[in-house]
């Protein structure tokens, strides 16, 4: 337990003599991207964090829904794809403005419509890609 309580220290968490943690968002959303890596799973990366498996998905619950913002992970340890479609139609986004702002990066994943910048990495929105298409 020791060793857990000073690698958790390590990140940020305080931890008080009554044992209950205060986790910063940082940490909250690191837990959850290394949940997001090819081959890890929820079970593991809670009991390296030393929380309960519920714990760790209630914040997976906050990061798709928006409430936590995931880091933009610079190590990206595998390319991760997503479906992409290049049409001259335009799409109908049921009232949405369809402008992408000089030039940026449109995704559209049913009736939600995301602006991004052009120099929004790679990574980054696999990321959000991922995140929308996790099933509620």
């Amino acid at each position: 337990m020791c060793a857990t309580n000073a690698f958790l220290r390590s990140l940020g968490v305080e931890i008080y003599a009554s044992g209950h943690r205060r986790w910063p968002d940082e940490v909250k959303a690191q837990a959850v991207a290394e949940t997001l890596r090819p081959g890890a799973t929820v079970n593991d990366v809670a009991a390296r964090f030393g929380i309960q498996p519920n714990q760790l998905s209630g914040w997976r619950r906050l990061a798709k829904d928006g409430a936590l913002v995931l880091p933009a992970d610079g190590e990206v340890h595998e390319a991760v794809f997503a479906p992409l479609v290049v049409c001259d139609v335009e799409i109908p986004t049921h009232g949405a403005d369809t402008r992408a702002a000089g030039g940026g990066i449109r995704v559209v994943v049913g009736d939600v419509v995301l602006h991004l910048d052009a120099d929004t990495s790679a990574g980054r929105i696999a990321e959000i890609v991922r995140a929308l298409g996790e099933p509620s």
